[in-house]
């Protein structure tokens, strides 16, 4: 999916902290933890053999504002790549509530990117949840349901679809156009929905390092959702993240921002 806070009340209580640290776990992992229902994608995007970024790992401060409150926190990402496999493992903390997010997809490499195979997310005070991808069986299953959904073909978790973007994006960036749409099934904790991301334009991002010329797509609300996700991926930099946003129809947001890369040895 990303610590010290800023103007924050010294009057807010335990009460208050185990409400809001759970949400802003939940808000997060809209980041970092982000076939039939990829049929939108374009297939000439996908003919060629994907390409992913260079294993690194990543460092990002966080800025939240929710509930009244601005909350800074720190989030590391190490992405690595070797012998046709990946892995992700992402741990987001927040000033206050300490760590609050820990995720990790793992799964192979194949001509259209990334395929999971299993998505891990634990989230501030609460058990972990476990998402499996049988390609046996062609079924989803989850730790935190009963019901197992069809397995089709493009199918992402919440970590991986992230990473997926930035590889076909890598591979051919001229199909990644201004308006131009791209839709992948993402799994969550309990079921799958469609992801749609729309190619806005390039931006200027202003980074410890400079500023750089990123790709700013921004995915499109569903009706049963109140989510907004915004993702800027850099050229410059194998086309990493270098920011990303995520906005609630309450007001709450959370920005994650590309602070350091370090290659992985």
């Amino acid at each position: 999916m990303f610590g010290v806070a800023q103007k924050i009340k010294m009057r807010c209580s335990e009460s208050i902290t185990s409400l809001r640290a759970p949400r802003l776990a939940a808000t997060v992992s809209a980041f970092v933890i982000l076939a039939a229902s990829a049929s939108s994608v374009s297939t000439a995007a996908t003919q060629s053999r994907v390409n992913p970024p260079p294993s690194a790992d990543l460092s990002y401060s966080i800025s939240a504002k929710q509930s009244g409150l601005n909350v800074k926190g720190d989030s590391t990402i190490h992405w690595r790549t070797s012998d046709n496999k990946y892995a992700i493992a992402i741990e987001t903390n927040a000033m206050m509530f300490g760590k609050i997010l820990e995720t990790r997809s793992e799964g192979t490499l194949a001509s259209t990117g990334l395929v999971p195979a299993r998505f891990t997310e634990r989230r501030y005070r609460k058990p972990e949840a476990v998402t499996i991808f049988n390609r046996t069986d062609k079924t989803v299953t989850y730790s935190e349901s009963q019901q197992p959904y069809p397995l089709k073909g493009g199918e992402q978790d919440r970590s991986s679809i992230i990473w997926q973007l930035a590889s076909i994006a890598r591979t051919n960036p001229g199909k990644f156009k201004a308006g131009s749409e791209w839709t992948f099934p993402v799994a969550g904790r309990r079921d799958i929905e469609p992801w749609t991301f729309k190619v806005i334009q390039t931006e200027t991002i202003k980074l410890p390092r400079g500023e750089i010329p990123a790709l700013h797509l921004q995915k499109i609300a569903s009706p049963n959702r109140d989510q907004e996700i915004d993702v800027w991926l850099a050229p410059s930099l194998d086309w990493y993240p270098v920011q990303l946003r995520m906005s609630e129809r309450d007001g709450a947001t959370i920005e994650q921002k590309l602070q350091k890369v370090t290659p992985a040895p």
